[in-house]
């Protein structure tokens, strides 16, 4: 028997818990490939186009379209990488699965406890930028906002962010009543903040003026490389698709589509609305106004409606992120509830909702703390790391797959293998170095707390390591032991 965090889970053990492509563990397979893009959509864009623009520009000038191809560059290496995956384990688990499947139970806990950074604390800083948008919206709208003391976090001048926890309340509600209606809701956003952004480009291009990009480089070659580690932000969240695995119709091909097709939207929008806002605004005024597309939108139109327009899309986009991340949140701890390394109330579904409705509630209040009273921007070179560091094993665990298991069956696969997955190593590894000492230092500390909770609750209680099981069997009959060493089946 193996050591116990050298345990490998098998792509075939997996693939039967989840009830491979008929309907398992309780979840109904709603989704389709337009609503799973949508969900894509709805995941990726928010904040980071509607405030993190200026913020690039500041960085690359009017070279900031750039920024965000290269930014897109080295997502998609890893995009083929999760693409590939996906669709050979189209599981609920996303990066904590394939680490189980490849690398072991020790190294899937410790990507799990990374993706707590990924979704959890992004999921609460988002909903602190909901409140902020909120005030602007209520402010051109009616003229009037929330008290500051009501709508920011102590650090900042307030008491409690009430809007903040609001949204991450009302997410969760939408959640529990199941994913059909979920996903419905994301649909009709994510429709809606493409059509707002597509919008602003039309209002903008009218205003476009060579003159403002020249000189287009004006702050070099190192501006654009630092504006595409700020704009890599705008592109966190594609993964969150895989986490729908359970839960997609014929999830094997619609998976690895609805990845590359987000993608490629993605970065098309992005690069349309920088140059349109560089185009009609000069980049020395775009940069570092968190507002920048609805000040853009009112300059050129004359009027503040105009703006009120975007402050609405900003609104829902972020919204929509809150309640994309949250739910890949709750089917990632679902995953490790069901192989019992975290509390088994993560893993009940109600049979009524066909949804993890005592998870969804805990997730909810839990993230609702800081965002009511943190300020994040402290932890958000954290979060870029955790993030950057799930990437980096994601890419690993495509080339460990691929020999343990050449005959597992791979709808799509990575294109160029095996230089695809390791490109995305080293641009995510590059991304990480970028970071500074102090966040690496952070995030040592945090992964150590990480392998203390595995040693100690995690590992003990393990499923797949033999512990008792009250309950019985989690995998339906017929299923493979599937356990095995990191070195092959």
């Amino acid at each position: 028997m193996p050591p116990s965090g050298l345990r490998v889970k098998s792509p075939d053990l997996l693939i039967a818990e989840s009830g491979a492509d008929l309907e398992g563990h309780g979840l109904k397979r709603t989704m389709g490939l337009f609503q799973l893009v949508c969900f894509g959509v709805g995941a990726i864009v928010g904040t980071g186009i509607f405030v993190g623009l200026s913020d690039t520009v500041a960085q690359a000038g009017p070279a900031a379209a750039v920024s965000f191809v290269i930014a897109a560059v080295t997502c998609v290496f890893t995009a083929f990488s999760f693409a590939e995956l996906g669709g050979a384990i189209p599981v609920s688990g996303s990066s904590y699965a394939y680490a189980y499947a490849t690398l072991g139970e020790g190294a899937a806990f410790v990507i799990g406890w990374c993706l707590l950074l990924e979704y959890g604390v992004s999921v609460s800083a988002v909903a602190v930028g909901w409140g902020q948008y909120l005030n602007e919206l209520l402010a051109g709208l009616i003229g009037h906002q929330l008290p500051a003391a009501l709508s920011n976090a102590p650090g900042e001048g307030g008491v409690v962010n009430l809007p903040a926890v609001a949204v991450l309340l009302l997410a969760a509600t939408l959640l529990v009543r199941g994913v059909r209606e979920s996903a419905r809701a994301t649909a009709f956003m994510a429709v809606l903040k493409i059509a707002v952004l597509v919008v602003f480009c039309a209002i903008a291009f009218t205003a476009f003026r060579a003159g403002h990009l020249s000189p287009f480089a004006s702050h070099g070659v190192a501006g654009v490389t630092s504006g595409a580690s700020v704009a890599f932000f705008s592109y966190i969240g594609f993964d969150a698709i895989t986490t729908a695995g359970e839960e997609v119709k014929n999830p094997r091909r619609t998976v690895p589509l609805a990845i590359m097709i987000c993608i490629g939207v993605v970065t098309l929008l992005y690069c349309l609305v920088s140059f349109a806002a560089v185009g009609a605004m000069s980049a020395d005024a775009v940069a570092d106004r968190p507002a920048a597309l609805s000040l853009i939108v009112n300059q050129v139109t004359g009027s503040t409606l105009g703006g009120g327009v975007i402050a609405f899309g900003a609104v829902v986009a972020i919204a929509s992120v809150v309640l994309a991340v949250m739910y890949g949140q709750t089917r990632i701890l679902m995953s490790m509830s069901r192989d019992g390394l975290i509390p088994r109330v993560f893993e009940r579904i109600s049979p009524k909702t066909s949804t993890p409705v005592a998870g969804t509630w805990i997730v909810a209040v839990v993230f609702a703390v800081p965002a009511a009273f943190v300020p994040l921007d402290v932890v958000l070179n954290l979060t870029t790391i955790g993030t950057l560091a799930v990437m980096a094993v994601v890419n690993v665990a495509v080339i460990a797959l691929r020999r343990t298991r050449p005959d597992l069956p791979r709808p799509f696969r990575a294109r160029l293998f095996p230089f695809t997955p390791l490109l995305g190593v080293g641009f995510c590894l590059y991304l990480m170095y970028g970071t500074g000492p102090a966040t690496w230092a952070q995030f040592a500390a945090f992964l150590v707390v990480g392998a203390l909770v595995y040693v100690f609750y995690g590992r003990p209680r393990s499923r797949i390591g033999g512990a008792a099981d009250t309950d019985g069997p989690r995998v339906p009959a017929g299923a493979a032991a599937g356990v095995s060493t990191p070195g092959g089946e």
